[in-house]
């Protein structure tokens, strides 16, 4: 996809993430989060049985990751990508 920008004429924004970038992306989105919950949580999720912990912890990340950090991992990605092409 082309767009103008203003005295440069067009320049190319990337495409969608290729699958490995999408994974490197969501591991560095899900990875953190899960340990900054675990920290916060931990004694309270140490009382819970596994499939309770996994149920909590999942309604809790998901919406951060989904909503909060991959919005922001999209946007830098097309910052870094669209800076390298302008090199």
């Amino acid at each position: 996809m082309t767009t103008p920008t203003p005295g440069t004429g067009t320049h190319r924004t990337p495409g969608p993430p290729s699958k490995h970038q999408l994974a490197l992306m969501i591991w560095l989105a899900v990875f953190p989060t899960l340990t900054v919950l675990n920290l916060a949580l931990g004694d309270w999720l140490g009382t819970l049985t596994p499939v309770v912990r996994t149920f909590v912890l999942a309604t809790i990340a998901v919406p951060i990751v989904i909503y909060g950090l991959m919005p922001q991992l999209h946007k830098a990605r097309v910052r870094l990508l669209t800076r390298a092409t302008a090199s």
